[in-house]
Order: structure tokens, then C-alpha cells, then sequence
């Protein structure tokens, strides 16, 4: 039996097919995104105007998106508020599948003026750019490259080539592409020699004097790490944390810290003669789109001596490949000005610090009350103000009482940092009022935009879908921001669903939870304490997603008590 389906249940048939005993086939028949998000770059189809953007407040950094899309643009990203998740405009490939997220803080926008990326010729500090001495072979020279698919590894590649060719050398290459229109990862192996070539193009074990990284996670890998010899081999990694396919559906997976794998990349390299740098962050900075990252880091290789091959070359090499030509000249000299000036290019694209409104009299009043200064001041303002906001002077009171309380009977700053940061999570929760508060904070100036919202009443009514809403909407935000005072009386029209009564709940199950963890605090449980603080961290999402996270967190929460009990009882019998 055949049967044809639209795309957007594609899980659900993957999920109903692996339920079926036997033989299933399932074809999914579709262009690439990736390859469409090409042929729009070279004018081949029409480039859609309209945008996704994340509202990062309303967000709950729950990865749902993520599940429905499958795609890599949808990326987790650490804010003051916790994990959130935003689309990487310059990698997005406009199929708009990442709106299916079970999460009200879409909004689809085309704005007033077309996105551009920036010219190329953005001006370099003031860097004098000479040509290095050579650190590697001139003979005869190998180098791994590794990234991720879809950015232009084997470009680059073959960009070394030519120059190699122009520079009058042979040259052998091989490219391992795999899953690369996945975002899988890719490498790409060169040979360059003076004389005819001859045996494998891959670089031995221990064989490689450039090892180019383009990806931090792929770079430290143990497996790409065998070319590498901590008395031959020169690394140049980019440290952009891009993060895997897991990572994005998964709110648990944390990205690794980059000290560790920069450790680990030094341990078998020439450490003292190794150079990391954020080359796609640059790139955004300075071009406006992340594409060039991978020249940038090219260039950074280049700069440190790295690269058996005249300027020149490498130069007439990206003009003949023809692609972005001036944008990627000028990503090779930013890259360039990495190496022989980093403070200047650090003071080049350094950002300011936002501006944060001043504090009234009311917030530093409560504020004043519990910190004086430090790590828990700061959290308390940003929060005190917003819980103002969100409902009144006495809720925000309440949230600096508990706060308090608990930084007196434990004495310790990590621990009141935690409840600070997980009740006011808790207290804030995100019904109708505060999604139209935060969605009013943020509304684009210019051009058109639509909200996407699936309203719980109309989904209990049987509504499937999100209503795609435009500015017109604007005033019921309005109206529903000033009807935040009913939030919790017996008036309020929005808080009879079971999500609403267990948001609430919440609040005042914390509160005992941490009363109780407070009580045994000792110096051997204090990690265990502080794990139990920081537990509503796990609680993400809307509706049922939501209540989901709910119960595992109430998992958890029971089985950590236990194990704090048995803690303090073994304590007390000692």
C-alpha cells in the first residue's frame, strides 16, 4: 500500500513505520535546503523575503523546534535568562519548518530594506600586514583540514590547490565529504610538494604540519587528531562553538568548554606555535555573514607561517574560483591582522555594553535589602525590575524575601545565586499576559511581521495549527499586558488549565524544596544542595511539553532528596 504524505508529518510517519514488523520504505521526496540556499546566493531561484526570528524572552529554550525542523540554523544559545534558541540568519535555508516548535515566540518578518551582507572592503585596523617566515617543510608538505558540511571546506581546499599549482607545485588532495549537506563532518587532506607525488593523498599518522581546524568539536577529535605531532605539527583552529544536531534538540547537551579542547589539541601539537581564534564570529562581525570564517581562518594560517605558499598565489587562487570574490579577499587579510595584531582586531569588533535602564527607587530598595554587591546583586537587578513588570511591587518583594532567607540560613553566595536565578524562572512563568508583554518588548520598527501563536483556549477547542498574526494584532498584546493584575484571581480567564495550576504550583513546591535542602547543608552536601537548587532548570517549554518537563523534574527532585536524607543521616550516625 502506497500512500502519499505532506512533509509536516514526517515524524509521525517515521515514528508510525518503525512500529510496523518488517519491511517498510518511506521516500521523502525534496529538494535540499541546503542546495536551494546555494542556488539563491548565485541568483538561480528567487530568495524569499521573509525571515524567522526568535523573540529570545518568550523563548524557553526547549529544543522542540529543533525535533520539527531537523535543522542546524536552529541553534541553542546561553543568555542571562538561561538557554535559549535563535536562527542563524546567514546559514538559514528559508523552508520555515522550524515554526512547527510547539512555542509562541515566532514572529516571521520581511523587513523594510533587504538584508545585505556587508561589503567586502570593510577597512582592517591599522595592522601592518608582512609577509611571516616560514615555520613549516617547503618540500614537501601535508596538512588536514576539518569542518563541518555546507561551509566551504572542500572550497578552501581546492583554493590551496590552485595556489599551489600557481606557486609552480604538485599537489594531491582527498576529501572526505560524508554527511556534509547534514552539517555533518568533512575533511579535506593535501599533499603539496616541489616534486611528482606519489603513494596515498591521505596524511599519515603522526604526518601533518598544518592541522586546520574550522570546527573546535571535529579539531579535538581524537580520531582527526592522529595526523597531528607535538614536534611537527602547527594547529590553527577556529574556537566557534557550533553546535551538533543533538545539542539543538536537546537542552541537556551543553557545548564543551573550549579550554578543554584547546587542551587537548595542544597536547599533541606545536602549542607555542598554535593559533586559535572565533573565525566565524569575525567574519559576522566584520562581513556580515559567516561563510568567510573558514577563510578567515586560512588566513590566520597563512599569517603564522604556516602555509608553503606565496601571497600572491593564494590571492590569484580566490579570484579564479570566482565566488565572492572581494568578501573573501578581505576575509584572508582579516584573518591576516589575527596573527600579527590580535589586540588591534579585538578593539576593531569589540561590541558595547548594552545600556540597561536605571533601576527605581522601589527595585533598589529590595535589592539593597539582601546584597550589597557581587554576583547575587547583579542577578537581583536584573530580575527585581522585571518581576515589577511581570506583576507587582509585592510579588517581586516576595521573590527578594525567599532570596534572602535563604542566602541567611545558608551563608553561601553560590547557593542564593541559584534560587535567585531559578525562582524568578518560576515566578515568571510565561502565560498570555507576559508573552504579550515580552512580544511588545521587542516588536520590529520597521517592515512587515506576524506573530505565530496557538492560543491554549483554542486548542483545547480543537484549533491543530498556529494562527499567523499580523500587526493588526498589536493591541490585544496591549490589552492583555494590562490584564496582567487578574493573573492568579479568581478572574483570570487564562489560569483553569492544568499548565497554568501547575505553574503555579511550582512556585511554592521550590520554596519547600529548597527549605528542606537549605536544613541539611553541610560542607560534604553542598554540591548535592546546590544540584537541587539549580533543578528548574530542566522545566522548559509550553503546554504539554512543559508538563513533561515537569514531572521529570519532580523525578529528580525526590531522588536527590533521598539521596541529601541519606547523606545527613549517615552524617549524624558518624
Amino acid at each position: 500500500i502506497a500512500e502519499v504524505r505532506d512533509r509536516s508529518v514526517l515524524l509521525e510517519s517515521q515514528t508510525e513505520l518503525a512500529g510496523i514488523e518488517g519491511v517498510t520504505v518511506l521516500i521523502h521526496d525534496q529538494e535540499c535546503a541546503a542546495e536551494k540556499r546555494r542556488k539563491r546566493k548565485r541568483g538561480q531561484i528567487e530568495d524569499p523575503p521573509q525571515r524567522v526570528y526568535i523573540n529570545e524572552r518568550v523563548c524557553e529554550g526547549c529544543g522542540d523546534c529543533g525535533k520539527k525542523s531537523s535543522c542546524l540554523s536552529v541553534l541553542p544559545v546561553e543568555t542571562e535568562f538561561g538557554r535559549k534558541t535563535e536562527i542563524h540568519q546567514s546559514s538559514c535555508n528559508k523552508d520555515y519548518s522550524c515554526l512547527e516548535g510547539d512555542c509562541p515566540s515566532f514572529l516571521t518578518v520581511i523587513p523594510a530594506k533587504p538584508r545585505r551582507a556587508r561589503a567586502a572592503g570593510v577597512p582592517l585596523p591599522a595592522v601592518e600586514l608582512r609577509d611571516p617566515p616560514r615555520i613549516v617543510g617547503q618540500d614537501e608538505f601535508t596538512m588536514r583540514m576539518i569542518g563541518i558540511g555546507g561551509t566551504g571546506v572542500v572550497t578552501v581546499s581546492q583554493v590551496i590547490g590552485v595556489a599551489a599549482l600557481i606557486d609552480g607545485l604538485h599537489v594531491a588532495e582527498l576529501d572526505q565529504t560524508g554527511l556534509s549537506q547534514k552539517g555533518g563532518p568533512v575533511t579535506s587532506d593535501l599533499r603539496i610538494s616541489r616534486k611528482p607525488l606519489a603513494g596515498s593523498n591521505r596524511v599519515s599518522a603522526a604526518g601533518a604540519d598544518l592541522y586546520l581546524g574550522f570546527d573546535d568539536l571535529g579539531a579535538s577529535n581524537l580520531k582527526n587528531l592522529a595526523v597531528a605531532d607535538p614536534d611537527r605539527t602547527v594547529a590553527v583552529v577556529s574556537t566557534a562553538a557550533v553546535p551538533t544536531g543533538t545539542m539543538v534538540v536537546d537542552a541537556s547537551r551543553i557545548f564543551p568548554e573550549v579550554d578543554d579542547q584547546i587542551q587537548a589539541i595542544d597536547s599533541v601539537t606545536r602549542s607555542d606555535a598554535n593559533v586559535y581564534l572565533d573565525a566565524q564570529r569575525l567574519a559576522e562581525s566584520v562581513l556580515g555573514d559567516h561563510m568567510p570564517g573558514n577563510m578567515v581562518a586560512l588566513g590566520a594560517a597563512w599569517q603564522r607561517g604556516a602555509l608553503p605558499l606565496s601571497f600572491g598565489a593564494v590571492e590569484e587562487a580566490i579570484r579564479l574560483n570566482g565566488a565572492a570574490v572581494e568578501m573573501n579577499l578581505a576575509a584572508f587579510a582579516w584573518g591576516r591582522a589575527c596573527v600579527a595584531s590580535p589586540d588591534a582586531v579585538a578593539e576593531a569588533v569589540r561590541e558595547p555594553e548594552p545600556e540597561r535602564a536605571p533601576l527605581s527607587d522601589a527595585a533598589l530598595d529590595l535589592i539593597d535589602s539582601v546584597a550589597g554587591d557581587g554576583e547575587l546583586r547583579r542577578l537581583l537587578e536584573v530580575r527585581v525590575p522585571e518581576l515589577i513588570e511581570y506583576q507587582s511591587r509585592a510579588y517581586a518583594e516576595e521573590y527578594v524575601g525567599f532570596v534572602r532567607g535563604v542566602l541567611e540560613r545558608s551563608g553561601s553566595h553560590p547557593i542564593a545565586e541559584a534560587v535567585a536565578r531559578q525562582l524568578y524562572y518560576l515566578m515568571a512563568f510565561k502565560d498570555e499576559y507576559e508573552v504579550a508583554r515580552l512580544h511588545l518588548a521587542a516588536l520590529p520598527s520597521e517592515g512587515k511581521f506576524w506573530f505565530h501563536l496557538h492560543p491554549p483556549l483554542l486548542r483545547a477547542l480543537g484549533l491543530k495549527r498556529k494562527l499567523k498574526l499580523g500587526r493588526w494584532f498589536v493591541p490585544a498584546f496591549r490589552m492583555l499586558r494590562a490584564m496582567r493584575r487578574l493573573r492568579g484571581t479568581w478572574l483570570d480567564p487564562f489560569g483553569r488549565p492544568e499548565v497554568r495550576r501547575v505553574e503555579r504550583e511550582l512556585i511554592g513546591e521550590y520554596r519547600a524544596l529548597v527549605t528542606r535542602a537549605v536544613a541539611h547543608l553541610r560542607p560534604e552536601t553542598a554540591p548535592l544542595v546546590l544540584e537541587i537548587c539549580d533543578l528548574p532548570d530542566e522545566i522548559r517549554g509550553y503546554e504539554e511539553i512543559k508538563l513533561r518537563s515537569v514531572k521529570r523534574f519532580r523525578m529528580t527532585a525526590e531522588r536527590l532528596e533521598r539521596k541529601l536524607a541519606r547523606a545527613a543521616a549517615l552524617e549524624a550516625a558518624a
